[in-house]
């Protein structure tokens, strides 16, 4: 593994912090209405999101998650300013406004969405590896999905394909404990999602996501393990989102105390409390740190301020109209 040096940890801070600041803007803003429809943060989880960042080859691998996926196409290498304007609907968005909070995508980078359809990106993820095998790129690809979309069914037919055929991908579980309102001990005979792998003689086990080292480790070895041909991994990413599953969610089915005790071992103050201990950096280069995330995010928040909407043609332009369309009327 690519050793963790005083500058990871750096830049692990800064972007953490960003990716956080960034989210918590998204929330001030869904209030008032320049966001609009659904919204789901990551706040809580970003640890896994620096973890892998570390150790995947970003010229060739690939990444796919579900609709919490505001901030993994900008480590991925997306303007951040492009990925807020496309939450507010614009035209400089990255699919110019008509993908919103759930669709942000860049081919460019590496990143296949954002995904509305629980689960929907499981085996589109094992499809991305089939190609890249197929295609001998030598490319991994990362594929995340939340604890409730480990219960859809496509994911054991997936399961079985990949490794059938040896895919080169990983499966990433980020469990959060509570799907969209209910928890994980209530979905299944057992807790441990990552036992799933056993089924099917997977590599698997859990992970400690609060961590970006303990991401890096485990995330290592299963992108070694697919790049050398040995097919997939599953890991179970043991996370907490410290907001709702989205704006609109009450939380009612857990207590603040039980936020506040995950929050003592929040990934970004880990990060930070490294920093200092190790002589990395002072409180007052942690200020200056501090000050130019604020002022990254306030340059996105402008940028999708000004920014126009999409003309109206626009949405008209992805659709197509065929005269002789079967089993309807034509020309309704």
């Amino acid at each position: 593994m690519k050793k963790i040096t005083k500058e990871t940890y750096l830049n692990w801070y800064e972007e953490m912090l960003f990716w956080r600041k960034f989210e918590d803007k998204l929330a001030q803003v869904y209030i008032q209405q320049k966001v609009r429809g659904f919204l789901h943060l990551y706040n809580g989880q970003e640890a896994i999101l620096a973890g892998s960042l570390h150790v995947m080859d970003l010229s060739k691998d690939k990444m796919i998650t579900a609709y919490r996926n505001h901030v993994q196409p900008i480590g991925m290498g997306v303007d951040p300013k492009r990925v807020m304007a496309e939450l507010f609907g614009k035209a400089t968005g990255t699919s110019q406004g008509l993908g919103g909070s759930m669709h942000i995508f860049s081919k460019e980078k590496g990143f296949y969405g954002g995904h509305g359809i629980v689960g929907g990106q499981i085996p589109l993820g094992a499809g991305m590896a089939f190609g890249d095998k197929y295609h001998k790129r030598d490319a991994v690809t990362l594929c995340f999905f939340g604890d409730g979309a480990a219960r859809q069914g496509s994911l054991h037919e997936t399961f079985n394909m990949a490794m059938l055929w040896k895919l080169p991908v990983v499966f990433c579980v980020e469990n959060n404990g509570y799907a969209m309102g209910t928890s994980v001990a209530r979905t299944a005979n057992h807790e441990d999602i990552w036992k799933l792998g056993l089924g099917y003689e997977m590599p698997c086990g859990p992970v400690d996501a609060m961590s970006p080292v303990a991401v890096a480790e485990a995330m290592d070895e299963a992108i070694d393990r697919a790049r050398r041909g040995d097919g997939p991994t599953f890991l179970e990413l043991k996370t907490y989102r410290y907001r709702g599953h989205s704006m609109s969610d009450a939380q009612h089915y857990r207590t603040k105390d039980e936020v506040a005790e995950y929050q003592k071992i929040d990934p970004i103050t880990q990060v930070k409390d490294i920093l200092l201990k190790e002589g990395y950096a002072t409180e007052d280069d942690i200020k200056v740190m501090d000050k130019r995330v604020k002022e990254r995010v306030a340059e996105c928040e402008k940028f999708a301020d000004e920014s126009p909407f999409p003309e109206k043609n626009v949405m008209y332009d992805v659709v197509y109209d065929q005269d002789d369309y079967p089993f309807l009327p034509h020309k309704l």
